[in-house]
Formats: C-alpha cells, sequence, structure tokens
C-alpha cells in the first residue's frame, strides 16, 4: 500500500513541481486579478494568463508534440492566426481621418523609431539580428505583428515578446501621458486642430486597393498583414457585405484572440522564460515603446512649427498602433487641458497610419534577415 501511494505521489504534479512553475503560476493569477481589476486589454491578457497558468501546471502534456494546446499553436507556428487579427481590425477601421489627412502618414512612421532604436540597442545586448528585429517590433505596440515577426525570426523568443508587447498596449493610459507631458506644453497641448474634410464613400474603397497594390510592390513580405488589414478595410467600405463585416469583426475576431492568447501563453514555461533574457526582453521592449511614443510626439512639434494649419503635438503619440487605445489617450489628454478640445478624430490619423508602419516595419526586418 505505501508503495502503490508512493508511485501515485510520483506521477503527481506536486512532485515534478519546480520553484520556476510555481512562481510563473503566481504571476499568471496575479496577471488575472489585476486584468479583472483594472480591465486593461481583458480579451487578451486573461486568455495569455490562463495559458500560462496550464503550461507550468506539471504533466499536463499541453505543449507535448499532440497535445491541444500545441495543435492550437499551428495556427502561430505558420503565421495564420496573426494576419486574421488584422482582417477583424481592416474591418472595424475607419481610414476617413488619415486619408482627410495624409500627413498623419509622417505621424505614424516616426513613431515606429521606437522599433529601431531597441533593435540597434538588442544588437549591443549581444542579440543577433533575427532576435533584435524581433525585440524591436515590440515598440509598433502592436500585439499580432510582434508575433508574426516573432514567430518567423525568432519563435524562441515568443513568449516573452508577447508578453512584452500586449502587456505594455494594455498600460497605455499609464505610459504615455507622462512621456506627452515631459516633452509638450500645456500651450502645445491646448492647441485645437482644424475641422477634417469629408471623405467620400469611392476615396475609402480606394485606399485600401491602391495601399495594397503600393505595399506589396515595396515591401512584398508585409503583405500578409497589410493585404488581409486592407481586405477588412475594403469589406467594411464597400457596405455590400455586412454580414462579412460583422462577422470579422466580431465572431472571427474573438475566436481568434482566443486561440492566439492562450497559445501565446503557453509558451511561458517557467523553466525557459525566468531567464535574464526574458527580462531584458521585456526591458528593451519598454525603450523601444517609450522612443516610440516620444519620437511621435517630437515630430508633431516639428510639423506644427512649419505647418499653415495648428497640429496638436500630442496626436504624434498615437502613431503607436494600438488603435483605437492610443487615440484615445491623447484625446483625452486634451481634454482634460480644454474640455473644448475634441482630438479623436485627429489622432486616429496617425493611429492607424501606426498599424500600416509597423507592419511595413516587421515585413522590412524580413525580408532583410529571413
Amino acid at each position: 500500500m505505501i508503495e502503490i501511494l508512493k508511485n501515485f505521489y510520483e506521477a503527481s504534479g506536486f512532485h515534478n513541481l519546480e520553484w520556476s512553475n510555481v512562481v510563473m503560476i503566481l504571476v499568471a493569477i496575479g496577471l488575472i486579478t489585476i486584468t479583472i481589476l483594472k480591465k486593461y486589454e481583458p480579451y487578451l491578457l486573461i486568455p495569455i494568463a490562463f495559458g500560462m497558468l496550464l503550461v507550468n501546471l506539471p504533466l499536463s502534456g499541453l505543449m507535448e508534440e499532440g497535445g491541444l494546446l500545441k495543435v492550437l499553436y499551428k495556427g502561430i507556428e505558420y503565421g495564420i492566426y496573426p494576419p486574421l487579427i488584422f482582417l477583424g481590425i481592416g474591418a472595424s477601421t475607419d481610414f476617413g481621418a488619415l486619408i482627410a489627412n495624409p500627413k498623419s502618414l509622417l505621424l505614424g512612421a516616426a513613431a515606429q523609431f521606437g522599433i529601431f532604436i531597441a533593435f540597434i540597442l538588442a544588437i549591443l545586448f549581444g542579440f543577433n539580428e533575427l532576435d533584435a528585429a524581433s525585440i524591436g517590433i515590440i515598440g509598433g505596440a502592436d500585439g499580432p505583428t510582434a508575433i508574426y515577426l516573432t514567430s518567423k525570426l525568432a519563435p524562441d523568443l515568443l513568449g516573452p515578446i508577447a508578453i512584452a508587447a500586449y502587456s505594455y498596449m494594455a498600460l497605455i493610459p499609464i505610459i504615455q501621458p507622462p512621456i506627452i507631458k515631459l516633452l509638450t506644453t500645456k500651450k502645445e497641448r491646448q492647441i485645437k486642430m482644424t475641422q477634417l474634410r469629408t471623405v467620400s464613400k469611392l476615396e475609402k474603397i480606394i485606399f485600401p486597393i491602391v495601399v495594397s497594390i503600393v505595399i506589396a510592390l515595396i515591401v512584398p513580405s508585409s503583405i500578409p498583414l497589410i493585404g488581409m488589414f486592407m481586405f477588412g478595410n475594403l469589406l467594411k467600405e464597400s457596405q455590400v457585405v455586412p454580414k462579412l463585416v460583422e462577422n470579422a469583426n466580431n465572431s472571427l475576431m474573438y475566436i481568434v484572440t482566443i486561440l492566439i492568447g492562450i497559445t501565446v501563453g503557453a509558451t511561458t514555461n517557467g523553466a525557459t522564460f525566468l531567464t535574464v533574457k526574458s527580462l531584458t526582453i521585456i526591458g528593451l521592449g519598454l525603450i523601444a515603446f517609450v522612443f516610440g511614443t516620444a519620437f511621435g510626439v517630437i515630430f508633431g512639434k516639428l510639423m506644427n512649427k512649419f505647418s499653415k494649419t495648428p497640429i496638436n503635438p500630442m496626436i504624434g503619440a498615437a502613431g503607436v498602433s494600438a488603435v483605437p487605445m492610443a487615440a484615445r489617450v491623447v484625446h483625452k489628454m486634451g481634454q482634460d487641458e480644454d474640455k473644448s478640445n475634441f482630438l479623436l478624430m485627429h489622432a486616429m490619423g496617425p493611429n492607424v497610419a501606426g498599424v500600416i508602419g509597423s507592419a511595413v516595419a516587421a515585413g522590412v526586418f524580413y525580408m532583410l534577415f529571413s
């Protein structure tokens, strides 16, 4: 009887539980708790945290060959889930602000400088080019893009990079305001911008087609993301397939979000995640995000100085591609300074430009290093 109990104990999870698993289980529980209480990106962080919890329970076999999450992970491994997320985002995005003010593209591009700053720093920290490119893309504040590029170039780093990317996206309302206030004056934050012109239906239909063609010809490797993004938007703007649009930005989006979240979380096994390398990646990701925000604001200040019409430099911070959260943060800050200042639509231009910019940056890295 004693031998049977001994064998049972040795075959149980308790006997195989290591300190690293315990730490990650506690982190997962903490992340779930904070996400529920603060409502920071709950649709993503709860699945990620629960995947983290499951994979750190010993002997579950979920990420072993043939295991449930290992099978579902194929969608990331083959680069399927991120483009589907982009399809859903495209189907719910209005490019009107960007079309009405094409200069927004420059602000979206400026906010991508954080990606290249982090890339250079990662090289200096001893990471190879593939790893550095994957780390740098965190600065785009675009989780699907970070996952897509990392799954292609550095799949062993997917856990810390995905956690960093989505965590910083969730923390935008906390991270961005101090940076914006540091780089702008109260007078600049109170700048009111002229109303955007009305964009025609024809312009909105032509835009995703033209962008797909141009970007495909310049950076072909970015077309899985950009192509699906623009396809989703074309469905929306065509106004003839409402059921497809409804399913793309609702059912499909939420299903893929669950799959991408829980499988990304499942890459954070304590034995491989709790390393100096992982902590360095998370730190570099924060640097990338900070510099992206800062460059966007600084470029906004320059544009305001030389523009015939006033430009509130805060909208440059929305150039990071967390749609629409970054734009909402800018709008709220404008409202805090002056209740009559409405910046949301103006900030949406750089915001959607940032989505395009981060996807193009990922495509450039993939072209150079794949």
